[in-house]
């Protein structure tokens, strides 16, 4: 087919965009703007391929295109305007380097000509992320020739696969372009054959390895597998290699609350999820030391753990494909740069478990019934509404295959003491990254945007993370898909009462806790969400055992800060007393 082009920059955003879709990108969060206009009609006029999203707030923005790469694997393009629009992209761009998360960034720019001289709305925006993207560069300004839409088209593919390898990240595109902006005619007269030029553009397959097991893992007596923070693309397969890694060792497998295994536990017979509390038995921290640890991706949030970690100093093996530094601690470790689903147990592989091996296994299994049990009759009896309940009623409440976002700060410890192993194949997502507290409800929301399923997804979250993203509200028109919010109002951050700070007031309560008063049935008013104030557990399990399809609603449970930082003091410890 051939297309004639009367606008330069309409053939330059038609290059750009056509090139995306012959790569596979199927999605675009697209930000409004005059500089950008080429960029976005051109987005428009796509068709069905590419599904364009118009999102007023870039942060909003960016962080609805974080969670919609994290719940498709696949890279998801932003545009905005010139000027400090794409700084507002910013915080996202530095969670998704942190967590691998693959996001193409077009910025739309002034000519050379127009920067440096005070002309409106321009900023420097070359190289305007640092270094977090995996690669950035500046586009030429556009030309009507055949060898610049090469350069063009072979800049995107190489942008493409730099967000995706060797690791998943950012690419930042800054792209110039002279007026006229809007499609009308300037002088351009270019016949391009779209068949021809676009021909043998595919998309770029995963690399596969298979990685033989060390052999010397079979000497020890007292191994640990953890499987830390992870959001895999395929997690049953995820939780079948670790489980055959276990199964194949005889190891206990101290499996984080954000990691897929907790909702896979008819796979993983020797699962271990009250490592936290008991580790914080003295005794025992002396008892279950192991010789050898293998950590599959990063680091668990526990400081109980990592403590331990570092006390023990035993030898550690990390299997994560990132070629980042990931061991915070600075131990013992080798890295090796696979995935474990990549492991080979080349045939010859079998449980080979010595007596002492076996014991130490099910001193491990024991510890777990035991704390578990104590968990589960505390909450049983526990008729008052309290932040830590609800992160283990939940785990046993939600449908299968829910996806669930948990935000930073006291849910994500929530989770990880007391998240219940199920096999609900339960789907965690989280910004652990950099944990930041920024753009939660945008990422929710932009991970359960669907149009091919009537799942609803749920986000659990503290009431000041909440607040700091009320802007992910205005998604609620463009939206598809259903997110159930359940709202942990402690009016303040409950985190900072758990910090040696909290024992200075003032200045602790007005400038770390932070209390916002605010109603969020009015809020929810404002924004047309609908609203539930939650009075009983037994009401909460009832709006969650079934998830609407479509909409976004908000469920607050009413706690007290103060007291709960309380128990939680008073009670983690007393969890693994036997």
């Amino acid at each position: 087919m051939h297309l004639v082009f009367k606008n330069v920059n309409q053939l330059w955003s038609y290059v750009v965009v056509s090139t995306l879709k012959h790569l596979g990108l199927d999605f675009a969060v697209l930000c409004p703007g005059s500089r950008s206009t080429p960029l976005t009609l051109a987005f428009c006029q796509e068709g069905s391929d590419i599904e364009p999203m118009p999102i007023l707030d870039e942060r909003s923005g960016a962080f609805f295109a974080l969670g919609r790469a994290k719940a498709t694997r696949k890279p998801v393009v932003l545009v905005c305007t010139s000027g400090t629009a794409g700084a507002n992209f910013y915080p996202a761009v530095i969670e998704a380097k942190e967590s691998c998360v693959p996001l193409l960034l077009l910025t739309a720019d002034r000519p050379p000509e127009l920067r440096d001289c005070h002309s409106g709305q321009t900023i420097d925006q070359v190289k305007l992320y640092g270094n977090y993207p995996n690669w950035q560069t500046e586009l030429a300004t556009p030309l009507a020739e055949i060898q610049m839409l090469g350069y063009l088209r072979q800049t995107i593919i190489h942008a493409w696969k730099r967000c995706q390898f060797p690791r998943g990240g950012v690419v930042h595109l800054n792209i110039p372009f002279r007026d006229p902006l809007a499609p009308v005619a300037d002088g351009t007269d270019f016949i391009l054959d779209t068949e021809e030029f676009f021909r043998g553009i595919i998309p770029t397959p995963l690399p596969t390895v298979n990685y033989p097991l060390p052999l010397e893992w079979k000497k020890y007596e007292r191994g640990i597998i953890i499987a830390g923070v992870a959001q895999p693309q395929d997690p049953e397969k995820y939780c079948q290699a670790i489980s055959c890694l276990s199964r194949t060792l005889q190891w206990p497998v101290l499996a984080e609350g954000l990691s897929p295994v907790r909702n896979y536990a008819d796979l993983c017979p020797y699962l271990i999820s009250t490592y936290d509390l008991i580790l914080r038995n003295p005794q025992l921290r002396q008892e279950l030391t192991p010789q050898i640890i293998i950590q599959i991706g990063e680091m668990p949030t526990s400081k109980e753990l990592r403590h331990w970690l570092v006390d023990v100093n035993a030898q550690r093996f990390v299997i994560d494909n990132s070629f980042e530094n990931i061991d915070p601690l600075h131990g013992k470790t080798v890295h090796l740069k696979i995935s474990v689903e990549d492991l080979d147990f080349g045939g010859v592989w079998h449980s080979m478990a010595s007596l002492c091996s076996q014991q130490y296994l099910q001193q491990w299994c024991a510890m777990e019934a035991a704390v578990r049990k104590n968990i589960d009759d505390m909450f049983l009896k526990t008729e008052e509404l309290t932040e830590s309940k609800a992160a283990w009623l939940i785990s046993q409440l939600l449908p299968e295959n829910t996806p669930l976002f948990i935000a930073n700060s006291m849910p994500v410890r929530d989770v990880e003491f007391f998240w219940k192993p199920n096999s609900l194949r339960i789907k965690p997502y989280f910004n652990r990254g950099a944990n930041g507290i920024d753009g939660s409800l945008s990422t929710a929301l932009g991970i359960v945007h669907q149009h091919h399923t009537s799942l609803g997804g749920v986000m659990l979250t503290g009431d000041l993370a909440l607040l700091h993203d009320t802007n992910g509200f205005l998604l609620r028109n463009k939206f598809l898909g259903h997110l159930t919010i359940v709202l942990i109002n402690n009016n303040g951050g409950g985190i900072f009462e758990m910090l040696p700070i909290a024992n200075f007031d003032p200045p602790f309560e007005d400038f770390f806790a932070t209390p916002q008063n605010i109603n969020f049935a009015d809020l929810c008013v404002t924004y047309g969400v609908d609203y539930e104030l939650i009075s009983s557990w037994h009401q909460l399990e009832e709006r969650l055992r079934i998830l609407p399809s479509q909409g976004i609603r908000v469920l607050e449970i009413p706690t007290n800060r103060k007291r709960d930082a309380q128990w939680r003091k008073q009670c983690l410890g007393k969890m693994s007393l036997l």
